[in-house]
């Protein structure tokens, strides 16, 4: 009898525990643009040899790469966003609360391109995916890939593939 009203009383807090715990989550959900990041130099060369030079804001930590470019009114055409991954892995990337459109350059371990993205639709929940691990995604200003001659098979130099540009 004990335990049936124990679990009964457990059963009744379910509801309450569950709330509270939409609540914390609700509550780290971005609702404004983050500081700007610190920036650092990255240089993609294109397959004609040409080089062209960014400096992107590094989204290093979880909290920074949640809220990426959210809330954003512009990207500066040599600036944009890098999320490093840490390691390489499967990169799926969405434009909730993202106000312009985004090119989506993701790069692999060693620094080849490996997929691009181009354009995504603002504040769009469709999932932009890297189709295949990665160690990095790069947002842009959308049309830059398609203007820089950007391509799959292209190198990028930046200090986490370890070629420093």
């Amino acid at each position: 009898m004990v335990d049936r009203r124990r679990f009964l009383a457990l059963l009744a807090l379910t509801p309450l525990v569950g709330r509270a715990w939409a609540v914390r989550a609700q509550d780290k959900e971005p609702t404004g643009p983050q500081p700007e990041l610190p920036r650092e130099k990255l240089v993609i060369t294109t397959s004609d040899g040409t080089q062209h030079v960014f400096q992107v804001e590094m989204a290093l930590k979880p909290e920074q790469q949640i809220t990426g470019l959210m809330f954003r009114t512009s990207v500066p055409p040599d600036g944009g966003m890098l999320f490093d991954w840490g390691t390489p892995r499967d990169s799926q990337m969405w434009m909730k609360n993202t106000l312009v459109p985004l090119d989506m350059v993701f790069i692999g371990q060693d620094g080849t391109v490996r997929a691009i993205a181009e354009d995504t639709v603002p504040e769009s929940l469709a999932v932009i995916d890297s189709r295949g691990p990665v160690r990095a995604t790069l947002e842009l200003a959308a049309g830059t890939t398609a203007r820089l001659n950007i391509r799959v098979g292209d190198k990028v130099a930046q200090r986490i593939f370890g070629a420093a540009p």
